[in-house]
């Protein structure tokens, strides 16, 4: 897993100069001992980049005037594996995480969250993603279609089937490294209704993959990548987060531009690790404090994240409803991920993925 915020400032480097800065921001990032963050603190760890400024901008506020106590953002990454070894060693050092939701449902499983309290959270809040005694939905994602409008504006892909359709739209794919949304996309493009994708056939969607390998210039691992694929002009279309197409779409006055049809929604998950610092039922009050539709409007603006609580679209300008995944014209035009799927099966599909773009 990477991060997959929105840059809001894309830097204008090489390939070279990219892969520098990504090496330095990861020394920068380095995981914190919850020592550096003092006792009255309420640690909130997410996957880093401008995530980290967007949560203080949309948390901070908020949680100050509910606590005597300050929140940090860590960067961190919340994987499965660094909680499992924080709470299997005794040594937790956040409090609440915004995670993968399939991760979720595996790190309930083996009990190494919290047990969520809904009479603190409430479930009524959350309009669209998976809400279950481990993990409640808290903002959602799009994996989107992009595309040079210089070459295609006239007649712009509006469909998987296009995006694999190297005839009547020519040039080098990208696609994500870590297979998340690709099985989808494959499947519809192989004509599978949106109402019939799971489970997902694994087998129908590798082969589908691997028609359009020839073509794939690259599978990207961040945001950034993905991003100066498109505003470099090595590829043609890509398959990436809403929120970089969003980015590079103003970066390059419409040059590169995307759309929500057949976009893929995938909602992002609270989890609470097991023995938290803060205790239980700190992070229970900032995870109910964090499902305001004034707080989730706020983070939408500041980092492109559409709300779980459908209160909060009606506090947008109509600028951000038409870039939020979870607006209504948006979300219905795209397709929600089964992260229930992903977390019975993730493992295997995403080894049998990484063989074939590997070979």
């Amino acid at each position: 897993m990477t991060e997959r915020t929105s840059h809001f400032t894309l830097p204008n480097m090489t390939r070279r100069q990219f892969g520098i800065s990504a090496m330095a921001a990861a020394a920068a990032g380095a995981i914190l001992p919850r020592s550096a963050f003092g006792a009255d603190q309420l640690v909130v760890a997410n996957w880093g980049g401008n995530s980290v400024t967007a949560f203080e901008q949309a948390f901070a506020e908020p949680w100050s005037k509910l606590n005597a106590g300050k929140l940090v953002v860590d960067g961190g990454g919340p994987s499965e594996g660094a909680v499992k070894t924080q709470v299997e060693s005794g040594a937790v050092r956040w409090d609440v995480c915004d995670g993968e939701m399939y991760s979720s449902y595996r790190l309930g499983k083996d009990n190494l969250v919290e047990k969520l309290d809904y009479n603190i959270i409430d479930k009524t809040l959350v309009g669209f993603g998976d809400v279950h005694d481990y993990g409640v939905a808290n903002y959602v994602y799009s994996y989107v279609i992009a595309f040079d409008a210089s070459k295609f504006g006239g007649d712009p892909p509006k469909s998987w089937a296009d995006f694999w359709d190297v005839k009547k739209y020519p040039g080098k794919r990208s696609l994500y490294k870590w297979m998340s949304a690709n099985l989808e996309i494959a499947l519809l493009a192989d004509g599978v209704k949106p109402t019939e994708l799971y489970p997902l056939n694994l087998d129908r969607a590798l082969a589908k993959i691997a028609e359009l390998k020839p073509h794939i210039l690259t599978h990207w691992e961040t945001g950034v990548e993905s991003q100066l694929l498109l505003r470099d002009g090595e590829i043609t279309m890509g398959q990436v987060w809403n929120t970089g197409a969003e980015l590079v779409k103003k970066q390059t006055s419409g040059q590169v531009d995307y759309t929500f049809d057949q976009a893929v929604v995938s909602p992002s998950v609270w989890f609470v690790p097991k023995n938290n610092p803060a205790g239980r039922d700190a992070a229970m009050r900032f995870i109910r404090m964090a499902q305001d539709p004034a707080v989730q409007a706020k983070l939408m603006e500041v980092n492109g994240m559409g709300p779980v609580n459908p209160a909060a679209n009606a506090l947008l300008s109509p600028e951000l409803q038409k870039i939020s995944p979870s607006a209504p014209d948006n979300f219905n035009r795209s397709v929600l991920m089964d992260n229930k799927w992903y977390a019975e099966n993730y493992g295997q599909a995403l080894d049998k993925y990484t063989a074939l773009i590997s070979g």
